[in-house]
């Protein structure tokens, strides 16, 4: 199954998606790759989804993968003694550890760290910033905070703490738990949510290892200010533009977009752009121009994959939002600008002789009007490399690795294979031949260009390039 785009669409599964045969509409409609959301459902539903993949990824012949994202140490109200509660402009607020009488002395915020990190003059934002304080004073258990936009507020609503870097590991007990069966399963990712800082990163790291590849979703303003040391440790990004921009002013919001996708690109790694994409097919069967040149602008900026949240997770019309994100997707890259624009937007090159093959077969692909390159791999590093100078050629990554096939599938321009282990030149170019031929992207006199590293199995060691009419 051969799409006929470069960015990779994420959809993330849900009530309204998660059979069998509404997951196979959806892959048919266009999705590379399943979000399973651990902040919902129980791990005996994710376990169900995540075997209905696997059936469909037999049944197509195509890797599929599945990302794990972890739901990470959401701050939340607690409970309130009427379940609600309304807080007028100039009041006085005091959040306590415990407390369920529910008045404005007495909410409930049962989280140690925030009253332990929290200082006057920082914001405190409730249900997504619809109710906005001031913290004025704080103690050992206490922190009284004025209202500044006036609302109600009621049980165990969302708290930001933009100006407020909490001592928090991004795992929580729930998501070790969730990780370790997500490892068990077999996904092919894993996304860390609520990353503030570098170290952050470690303890994922040491539990993970090899097992999967690590994404750190970018949603708080202070992993921003660590965001090349965070993308360096990392296999992927996803900017989450949901708590990100509750967080930070909305009009930052596309310049920032725009940084995270130049810096994942830099560094030859995936970056996906999330949250609210098509939102309003959730309920409608047709998006808002806005939304739909929303999913382009990401396209034009060269992110790797677009992701749908409640759109397929619980909209109304998943299959739909799918095919229109799929629409939209291959409308722009056919755009007689988008070359342009994503040629001027392209990373300087890290100086290494991996690095400059790599590119090197994009330029002479583009040169030569290549059919498709080649690239055999070990670990996917290789086609990273190629996907990072986003080349108007397709690029057929093959690897005996499985799992690996599975990973590529969010890399940009990237049509995985799983093939058998090469071990000489001559059957390296010939096995390139027959791939490219057998997933429809060479046919007879069509030239391929071939790049594989020598010797061959070992991961990074791109240096070969290869011309080939087929």
């Amino acid at each position: 199954m051969k799409r006929n785009r470069r960015a990779k669409i994420v959809a993330t599964v849900g009530p309204a998606s998660n059979t069998p045969e509404k997951l196979r509409q959806l892959f048919h409609a266009g999705v590379d790759v399943f979000r399973l959301n651990f902040s919902h459902g129980t791990q005996d539903d994710h376990a169900k989804v995540y075997e209905a993949i696997r059936g469909l990824e037999r049944e197509s012949g195509r890797p599929i993968a599945v990302l794990q994202d972890l739901q990470g140490p959401k701050i939340r109200l607690g409970t309130l003694k009427d379940g609600k509660l309304m807080l007028e402009a100039g009041d006085t607020i005091r959040f306590v550890l415990d407390g369920t009488e529910g008045d404005k002395t007495c909410v409930p915020l049962p989280h140690a760290s925030v009253i332990e990190a929290i200082a006057p003059g920082h914001p405190i934002l409730i249900d997504d910033g619809k109710v906005r304080l001031e913290t004025v004073a704080c103690g050992g258990d206490y922190i009284e905070a004025v209202v500044r936009v006036p609302g109600p507020i009621s049980n165990r609503k969302g708290v930001n703490l933009p100006a407020t870097a909490l001592q928090l590991s991004p795992l929580t007990d729930k998501d070790r738990a969730d990780l370790e069966f997500g490892l068990e399963l077999g996904v092919d990712w894993v996304a860390l949510s609520f990353v503030q800082r570098p170290s952050d990163i470690i303890e994922a790291r040491q539990i993970v290892g090899n097992r999967a590849k690590l994404m750190a979703k970018i949603e708080k303003p202070s992993a921003l200010e660590s965001i090349d040391e965070i993308v360096a440790l990392v296999d992927s990004i996803m900017v989450a533009r949901g708590d990100l921009g509750v967080e930070i002013p909305p009009e930052e919001v596309p310049g920032r977009q725009k940084q995270l996708i130049r810096a994942c690109r830099l560094a030859a790694k995936p970056v996906v752009i999330a949250t609210q994409m098509l939102e309003s097919m959730i309920t409608n069967p047709s998006p808002t121009r806005a939304e739909a040149s929303d999913v382009a602008t990401a396209v034009y900026d060269g992110a790797s994959a677009v992701m749908l949240s409640a759109e397929s997770a619980a909209g109304q019309y998943p299959v739909e939002a799918v095919t229109m994100m799929d629409r939209i997707v291959r409308r722009t890259e056919r755009d007689e600008s988008y070359r342009s624009i994503i040629a001027a937007l392209q990373p300087d090159l890290e100086m290494s002789a991996p690095h400059a093959v790599s590119a090197a077969a994009a330029d002479v692909a583009d040169a030569i009007h290549a059919t498709a390159i080649v690239a055999f791999t070990s670990s996917g590093t290789t086609a990273a490399r190629i996907s990072r100078k986003r080349a108007a050629v397709p690029i057929v990554a093959m690897t005996p690795n499985l799992q690996v096939a599975r990973q590529m599938s969010l890399f940009w321009g990237v049509h995985s294979v799983t093939s058998e282990e090469i071990a000489s030149y001559t059957e390296m170019v010939q096995r390139g031949i027959e791939g490219a031929t057998a997933e429809g992207f060479a046919g007879p006199r069509d030239m391929i260009v071939v790049i594989a590293g020598i010797p061959f199995g070992i991961e990074g060691s791109t240096n070969n390039l290869r011309v080939v009419t087929v």
